[in-house]
């Protein structure tokens, strides 16, 4: 029997450009998490018949038939679900435009076998009866059964429907040949923009709207500086062929992607707020205030716009910094992650270098405090940040999302050659234990978006 095709798509945070990232005219910083979504999918021996399950939840088993172009529900399944079967059936389309329709049916013909698994991240485990710590979530099994039906399962906010689709789409497309597994691993003939632009068509479709984006492109290309496609790409989806709006020859596909990763030697960590935000119901207020009050609105937005832009160049520079001089900069995190960051810039001791590194790091904090302050404006402050960031160690903080808050995030260093307790990370997650706050083990992703994957080199799957 041959292995089963896998392929695996990111959770993400959106740490800069929160309600901004709606307009294209502004750009977001999305942090690609190492939560996956994985799709698996083998043969079925049953004649075209598509399974699909998630062995996490109670009772999540769904069916499908498949005839000529249509993929249809079988009545037998106890729910639906919209994602699903518009990925199946708009994934099934193109690949019967790519490769013709004997080519498909010959892969199709013995039947799908689909799970769907997410890493444990994406699920709340406030039920679980576990210790408020990262040790105690490291200590569960992966893919750990939530024992409830996907309608009831808290979800932590990684935008774990972005990662579904990203991961399914993707998975569909190389069992069915469409992608060579050597070309999705390469990228060859921009295969990649095509998983992009059918996952973003798919997942607005199943939401019904036509949404900025950034998490799906965090799910396929990994942490970057976004900013969101021309939304007219989108026009008369439900009725146009999606082949013709795909294709990476569309020029209407504007969104700008620049990858992007946090300096060396920090380190981000993620927290789920059991009070957070009703995020749709804030960012239609938001928006609402916008028509209302335009030009308070524009210039809260370029302040805002303004202060990303600061908090992008300000990163980018200590990656420069660490690539001048390594040890340097090593030991200068070292130095300042046992001091307050208002200390940093105090020290009179530092070389000159020394001090560049450490008043690059300050700045960090200083534009990402203001950041909090600017967003203050427009919902209720999360007064937990304001605590976190004031501690040693800890460059900056905010709230994610494009608008409200239902995960937090601390960026703290995280320096070489140190004992355990004197890592910043340590203090944040006892603040957090006392404080109702469930953290979440997913870190920056070292992989770049979506990966295909082998099944035995992933535990518990």
């Amino acid at each position: 029997m041959s292995q089963p095709t896998v392929v695996s798509a990111l959770g993400m945070v959106l740490i800069a450009g929160g309600y901004l990232v709606l307009d294209s005219a502004y750009s977001g910083i999305v942090i690609s998490t190492s939560s996956k979504i994985y799709t698996v999918i083998s043969s079925l021996c049953g004649s075209n018949v598509i399974q699909v399950c998630s062995p996490q939840f109670s009772n999540l088993n769904w069916s499908y038939s498949v005839s000529s172009t249509t993929v249809k529900a079988l009545q037998t399944n106890m729910s639906s679900n919209n994602f699903v079967q518009l990925a199946l059936q708009h994934t099934i389309s193109v690949a019967l435009k790519f490769r013709g329709n004997e080519a498909v049916n010959q892969v199709l013909a013995n039947g799908l076998d689909i799970a769907i698994i997410g890493d444990n991240d994406f699920y709340s485990q406030r039920g679980q009866n576990l210790s408020q710590t990262l040790s105690a979530l490291s200590s569960m099994q992966p893919f750990y059964s939530q024992g409830v039906t996907l309608s009831q399962v808290h979800k932590t906010g990684l935008s774990s429907s972005a990662a579904l689709i990203g991961s399914l789409v993707s998975t569909l497309l190389v069992h069915l040949q469409v992608v060579a597994p050597l070309a999705f691993l390469e990228d060859q003939g921009n295969i990649h923009q095509l998983i992009h632009n059918l996952s973003q068509s798919v997942h607005c479709l199943a939401q019904g709207k036509v949404g900025c984006g950034f998490d799906v492109a965090a799910a396929i290309f990994g942490s970057n500086l976004y900013t969101q496609f021309n939304p007219g790409v989108m026009n008369d989806l439900s009725s146009r062929s999606i082949l013709s709006i795909i294709s990476p020859d569309n020029a209407a596909w504007n969104q700008r992607i620049k990858l992007f990763r946090f300096p060396p030697l920090t380190h981000i960590m993620l927290a789920n707020i059991d009070h957070g935000s009703d995020i749709p119901l804030l960012v239609g207020k938001v928006l609402q205030w916008c028509k209302d009050d335009p030009d308070k609105a524009h210039a809260l937005w370029t302040s805002l716009d303004q202060l990303n832009q600061s908090l992008v160049s300000s990163l980018s520079h200590l990656s420069i910094l660490h690539t001048q001089d390594p040890r340097i900069y090593a030991s200068t995190v070292k130095f300042i992650s046992l001091l307050q960051p208002i200390q940093w810039i105090a020290d009179l001791s530092f070389d000159q270098f020394e001090a560049q590194v450490a008043a690059g790091f300050y700045q960090v904090h200083k534009v990402s405090k203001m950041l909090q302050l600017a967003r203050a404006l427009i919902e209720p402050p999360e007064q937990l940040l304001y605590m976190c960031c004031c501690q040693a160690g800890v460059i900056g903080g905010g709230t994610s999302g494009e608008g409200g808050s239902n995960v937090i995030w601390v960026l703290v260093c995280e320096p070489q050659e140190c004992q355990p307790d004197e890592w910043p990370r340590e203090c944040i997650e006892y603040i957090w234990s006392n404080h109702n706050v469930f953290p979440l083990s997913g870190e920056e992703s070292v992989t770049q978006g979506a990966r295909l994957e082998s099944i035995n080199n992933v535990e518990g799957l």
